[in-house]
């Protein structure tokens, strides 16, 4: 007996599961509005910039993240069931629906307060939503 393996041909559930795990990474999904921040950051970057939301949840230079030297790289890997993971994929569910007030006022780029990157020193931020800065 031969198994074949059965592929999930729906791309848009494997985006947003993969939108949702990063989003979780970057924010441990500490708050609602931290979770609802970050997705609108990324639906901000979708529109200005033209790239898929795959593209965005798989870009380091986006997600500090997935770099695996990250403080916060091993909260990439959480189960599905987990209660704050369920509320980032219900967040994210709502932005690639386009039903997410954007809260970040288009920004485009963030970092967490106990980091100062360099392209950030010449900025002021536009939103501050618990640690996290986000800009244009």
């Amino acid at each position: 007996m031969q198994l074949t393996l059965i592929k999930n041909s729906n791309n848009t559930q494997s985006v947003l599961y993969k939108l949702a795990r990063v989003i979780y990474a970057e924010t441990s999904a500490s708050s609602l509005q931290l979770v609802e921040a970050m997705a609108s950051m990324v639906y901000n970057i979708y529109i200005k910039y033209n790239i898929s939301f795959d593209d965005i949840a798989d870009n380091e230079k986006i997600f500090s993240v997935l770099n695996s030297k990250s403080d916060r790289h091993e909260n990439l890997t959480v189960i599905p069931t987990d209660k704050k993971f369920q509320m980032c994929l219900r967040v994210v569910q709502k932005m690639l629906n386009g039903n997410l007030r954007d809260n970040v006022f288009g920004a485009t780029k963030f970092h967490h307060i106990d980091v100062m990157p360099d392209w950030a020193r010449a900025r002021g931020y536009i939103a501050e939503v618990d640690d996290v800065l986000f800009y244009l």
